[in-house]
Order: C-alpha cells, then sequence, then structure tokens
C-alpha cells in the first residue's frame, strides 16, 4: 500500500468513524452511565468489533453476508434484538447520578462494556458489508494483503477511538452538568430510545440496501 493510497483512507475513516451510528450512541451511553474513564471501556469493546469485523473481511466471509439472505438476516435480527435489549436497559436505568463521583457504580464490571461495545458492532451486519465495500478499493492485490489488513485495521481503529472517545466526553461532561435525578432520567430514556429507534431502523434494512 502507497504513502497517498493510506492517505486516502486515513481520510476516509476519519468520516467513517464519526459518522453517527450503533457505536456513537453506545459511546455516548456509557459515558452519561459511569464518566470518561469508566465508560471508556465500552470504546475499547467498539474497536474489537471493528477488528473482528475486519478480519470477517479479509477472510472471504464477509461475502457470505453479501450473498447469503439467510446469514444477513440472523446477524441483523440478532443485532436489532440487542440494540432494543440496551434500549429498554437504558431506559430502566437509575436515575441516581452517582456515575461522576470518582470511586463510581458500585455493580460496574469492565468486562461487561467491553462485552457491550463488541456485541454493539460485531451484530450489526451492516458494517462488516460496509467493510467489505470499502477496503479492497484501498488494496494493492499485488503486494502481501496480510499486511494491508493491518495497516488498515490499525488505521480504522485509531480514527474510531478519537471518534468514540470525543462522544464519550461530550456524554460525560453533559453527565457533570447534570445532577438532579430527573435530568439523568430524561437523558437515559432519550437515549433508550434512540437505542431502541437504532436497533428497529436495523430490523428494516435489506440486504440489498
Amino acid at each position: 500500500m502507497s504513502f497517498s493510497t493510506w492517505l486516502a483512507f486515513f481520510a476516509a475513516s476519519w468520516a467513517i468513524s464519526f459518522s453517527p451510528g450503533p457505536g456513537a450512541i453506545s459511546a455516548m451511553a456509557s459515558g452519561l452511565k459511569y464518566g470518561f474513564k469508566r465508560g471508556f471501556w465500552t470504546t475499547i469493546g467498539l474497536q474489537a468489533g471493528i477488528i473482528c469485523q475486519l478480519a470477517i473481511v479479509a477472510l472471504g466471509l464477509g461475502a457470505l453476508l453479501a450473498t447469503s439472505e439467510l446469514a444477513f438476516n440472523i446477524v441483523k435480527w440478532v443485532g436489532a434484538a440487542y440494540l432494543v435489549y440496551l434500549g429498554v436497559r437504558q431506559f430502566r436505568t437509575d436515575a441516581s447520578p452517582v456515575a461522576v463521583e470518582a470511586r463510581g457504580p458500585a455493580h460496574f464490571d469492565i468486562r461487561e462494556q467491553i462485552t457491550r461495545g463488541y456485541l454493539v458492532n460485531i451484530t450489526n451486519p451492516k458494517g462488516t458489508m460496509f467493510l467489505l465495500a470499502v477496503v479492497p478499493q484501498f488494496l494493492n492485490l499485488s503486494q502481501p494483503l496480510p499486511m494491508q489488513y493491518v495497516i488498515i485495521g490499525a488505521t480504522l481503529c485509531f480514527t474510531d477511538l478519537v471518534a468514540m472517545s470525543c462522544y464519550t466526553t461530550l456524554a460525560a461532561r453533559i453527565l457533570r452538568l447534570t445532577r438532579k435525578p430527573r435530568h439523568i432520567r430524561r437523558l437515559n430514556r432519550l437515549f433508550g430510545s434512540v437505542f431502541i429507534l437504532a436497533g428497529t431502523v436495523l430490523a428494516t434494512l435489506s440486504r440489498h440496501e
């Protein structure tokens, strides 16, 4: 991969990473609930999901989603159901603003947050198909592909890490300015509703869209 090709992908990665979607919603929801330091673990999970999606594309399994209606629908419905589940949980979450305190909520679990971020990305078939459509345009087939995929993965993870950190920070700052339980309750319901909406939209998508 030439430097000019990488530079073009680097520029495209910023647009991809900052595009609103389930990942951004998840990052903001975690920032709202836990603040930046703890909410950042969800972003780590999101990156793991991206790496796994890219590996699926690199192994050629992404083509299965593009050609098999059944495979696409299975992943799509699992992803939609998970987003709705997250929405219901967010909608019903505790309104107490303890997340802004230094110690954070006692029930915080790093593995749960990483898993949550991972599942949000890996159960989104549109993300895999998007990578399947975009990544090959930046590959030089006359050169070894593994290192090119490593470079692409590292670049996309870097830009997405920055983007999701911004979303998490934004929500965390809102949390610090919003101490009243009724305000936090409203924000939780807003994010919960957006999760449910995202799940509903995902469920209505077809493989050809």
